[in-house]
């Protein structure tokens, strides 16, 4: 039974990558509070993965740390977004 913690966190960090990617590309004015988000899950699988330890449940926290490296880093490359002035 140690895959238990393995399918509790499945499907919450498969969705939190999918969703902050899409966050990521399409909301760009929302990027912070998605990429704390991000965070925050992984902080969540960390800890379950610190209850029950499997190789299959830290590939997966090492898949969703890596998403979250890149589309940070790629946040703090970008410039800030321009808000654009209203046309009349």
């Amino acid at each position: 039974m140690d895959q238990e913690m393995l399918n509790a966190l499945l499907l919450p960090l498969m969705f939190s990558m999918i969703g902050g990617t899409f966050v990521f590309l399409y909301r760009p004015e929302q990027r912070a509070q998605g990429l704390l988000i991000l965070t925050l899950f992984q902080l969540v699988g960390a800890a379950g993965y610190a209850m029950k330890p499997t190789l299959e449940l830290f590939a997966l926290l090492c898949v969703h740390a890596l998403t979250v490296l890149v589309l940070l880093t790629r946040h703090l490359q970008a410039p800030l977004p321009v808000a654009q002035p209203e046309r009349k």
